[in-house]
């Protein structure tokens, strides 16, 4: 990842606080299990003010997903507002399809979210180019990922998750 932007990765299991535990927020709650449930939904969009745990509610809900593995629990992953389109969607090494003929996916946020949430803290403030590549594969459940002419496909179902104020 170039940049200086931060990655989270945080495990689910991690959630301070139990999404059971929320009080007073049933349609929040409501609209995150339905989000959970229907992946034709695509995402949820939290508007209050600081404080009125939007975050909380996100992680919460990560902790309730069914996890891949036993060992591996559903994971919560951070979209930065500065991360690139390369990050978002990952990159394919072309140097290795040149060298070796082995096509080789370096993936990005949407595969890491694969099975878990994908959060964006104040998402009024993300760039176009990544509000369009992030809801295109929201919508679909299929991240594609094209360099240099040549593309490849992976799963990306994810329950996307944005905040703001």
């Amino acid at each position: 990842m170039s940049g200086t932007s931060t990655v989270t990765i945080e495990a689910a299991t991690q959630a301070a606080f139990p999404f059971s535990a929320l009080i007073g927020q049933p349609e929040l709650q409501r609209a995150l299990l339905l989000a959970a449930i229907d992946p034709g939904i695509a995402g949820v969009l939290i508007s209050g003010p600081r404080g009125t745990a939007k975050s909380t509610a996100a992680r919460a809900l990560a902790a309730l997903l069914p996890s891949v593995s036993p060992s591996l629990p559903a994971p919560f992953i951070t979209l930065p507002l500065a991360a690139s389109v390369e990050q978002l969607v990952g990159t394919l090494n072309v140097e290795d399809v040149l060298r070796d003929g082995r096509l080789r996916l370096a993936p990005g946020l949407l595969a890491r979210a694969h099975h878990g949430v994908l959060y964006v803290d104040e998402v009024n403030l993300l760039p176009d180019a990544l509000v369009d590549a992030l809801l295109d594969v929201a919508a679909s459940g299929v991240n594609t990922v094209e360099r240099d002419g040549i593309s490849q496909q992976h799963a990306a179902r994810f329950v996307l998750v944005g905040t703001m104020n």
